[in-house]
């Protein structure tokens, strides 16, 4: 399994989830989340990323937050190579054209203050927002693991992530789902009121979709939820044969 995790993140996010899947889990760091992210923005295209991607997309993909959206597009760019998608608080983009455009100028004056106040700044800022506090429910040994890492990371490899892969930059794909032509599992977080009403919206339009509300978790349930969430997707892969 392919595992793609979310923005500030990176693949060993993923940790807490090898000894529940009981399969091998191929989870790569992203680019602008890795040691040397390169500074040359149109690497960070979704399409571009995506593409980067397909070699190792292999059977089942799974992904978090941006991960998903990344997920999607590389299922859409590369159907043939990919058997089923686990998507984590997933969300297909914004198709209101002028609620888009905010959301990229959003994005951008995120990125620039990225780059304006630096890593530590920003991420501090970043575990304070709304979205994000529900993680303190993470086990602590593993938080504090994530918090030293995203430390690590470098200011113009987070900002060309939004600025490449945020929601305001990525073409919206609610009209692609009904051709998603493969099994789709969506899980959110019962505390995560606008993505799971997302998960409701999206599963009513894929062919063979499958939603999945986990309780007492918020955005990054499979890491709040470990097991809760492991025994789901284990479920899925079994009823489709992986």
């Amino acid at each position: 399994m392919l595992a793609l995790h979310g923005f500030t993140g990176d693949g060993r996010d993923f940790r807490p989830l090898f000894p529940l899947m009981q399969r091998p889990i191929f989870a790569p760091d992203l680019i602008g989340h890795g040691e040397a992210p390169p500074k040359d923005v149109t690497k960070y295209r979704i399409d571009a990323v995506a593409d980067s991607l397909a070699e190792q997309a292999k059977g089942v993909v799974m992904g978090y937050s941006m991960g998903a959206r990344l997920a999607m597009n590389l299922y859409l760019r590369h159907p043939q190579k990919i058997k089923g998608l686990v998507l984590i608080s997933a969300t297909p983009g914004i198709a209101n054209t002028k609620r888009r455009v905010e959301r990229r100028r959003s994005d951008e004056k995120l990125a620039d203050r990225i780059e304006s106040i630096g890593i530590r700044a920003f991420i501090e800022e970043w575990n304070e927002k709304p979205i994000i506090a529900s993680q303190k429910r993470i086990a602590r040994w593993h938080r504090s693991e994530m918090y030293a890492r995203r430390l690590r990371r470098k200011t113009w490899g987070l900002a060309n992530s939004l600025r490449g892969m945020g929601t305001g930059a990525m073409t919206p794909l609610w009209k692609s789902l009904p051709d998603f032509d493969l099994p789709v599992l969506l899980i959110s977080g019962q505390e995560d009121k606008k993505f799971t009403r997302t998960a409701q919206k999206m599963g009513e339009r894929l062919p063979n979709g499958r939603v999945a509300t986990i309780l007492g978790a918020g955005h990054c349930t499979h890491l709040e939820k470990p097991e809760s969430t492991c025994a789901i997707i284990r479920e899925f892969l079994s009823d489709i044969g992986e």
